[in-house]
């Protein structure tokens, strides 16, 4: 499970841009085949997702076997879900409305053991320690895990250079609808209003990625891909990881199109008989 991360970290500092998809679905299967499908990373969503926990565990079990990074986005950012989020052994988690330097720093204290944070101990028998079996998980886990935090509100975004500065945050992921909603905007957002706020978070976030000013490189910056905001757009404005669509997006996106193209057949097989109805009737008159 730890070789994992490392590998996506590579990449991430080699300047590959990594496209991922969320999962909400909790299907085990359609988590592997995203895996094998070729996706750098998987978001198992347990804030807008049907499953908690111990329907996460199968997803995470599939993605580790197509060796694909799972990182498990938490209902809230708390203590009592991100202990039990890491337990299960995920590369990374995902803590969602982080409006203020003080809830990054909380968060990254449930990803630390003490003294300097606040998870709890019971490594020896978790998954991510393959169940007490790997003996370096105590001196590798808070350095391989990758900790993302979600800024989704005009607060979040007034302090995202903050938010971002704060030590142990990996990655900052923009959430477009949440924000649009923040700015009254929930039905319009490609709204200029929240395209600027955007782009004031993107450009705040992506000047701290060279070097903080302490010899610190600063967090990378994720995004969500939108209708109107596809991934190139994100790639080509110095997104470093970017989520292309939802499981259940792209499925109803597919049978909404089958279920269309037969349909279509169907009314083009009428057509076709009632024309040739038509045509053997004039021929039948015209005797």
């Amino acid at each position: 499970m730890a070789s994992i991360l490392p590998a996506m970290k590579a990449r991430l500092e080699k300047g590959d841009t990594l496209y991922g998809l969320f999962l909400c679905s909790f299907s085990p299967v359609i988590a592997e085949i995203s895996g094998y499908a070729g996706y750098d990373f998987v978001v198992v969503d347990m804030e807008h997702g049907y499953g908690g926990i111990s329907t996460a565990l199968p997803c995470l079990h599939a993605l580790a076997a197509t060796a694909t990074p799972a990182i498990l986005r938490l209902p809230e950012c708390s203590q009592t879900w991100a202990k039990k989020a890491l337990d299960l052994g995920p590369q990374g988690v995902m803590f969602p409305m982080i409006d203020t330097p003080e809830q990054a720093r909380r968060a990254v204290s449930y990803c630390r053991y003490p003294p300097n944070g606040l998870r709890g101990a019971a490594h020896p028998v978790i998954r991510a320690s393959r169940y007490g079996i790997d003996e370096e998980y105590l001196s590798k886990c808070e350095t391989d895990l990758f900790v993302m935090c979600q800024v989704e509100s005009m607060e979040g975004v007034r302090n995202v250079r903050e938010i971002a500065a704060v030590d142990g945050v990996d990655c900052i992921q923009i959430g477009p609808l949440d924000l649009s909603a923040s700015l009254g905007e929930l039905w319009d957002p490609v709204n200029e209003k929240v395209k600027n706020m955007m782009n004031g978070a993107e450009e705040a976030v992506i000047g701290l990625r060279p070097n903080r000013g302490d010899g610190v490189s600063g967090p990378y910056l994720a995004g969500f891909a939108m209708a109107n905001d596809g991934p190139n757009e994100l790639r080509a404005r110095g997104y470093h990881m970017v989520a292309g669509g939802v499981d259940i997006g792209l499925y109803r996106a597919a049978a909404v199109d089958d279920v269309k193209k037969f349909k279509m057949g169907l009314n083009l097989d009428a057509e076709i008989e009632g024309t040739t109805e038509v045509s053997s009737f004039v021929k039948i008159g015209s005797k």
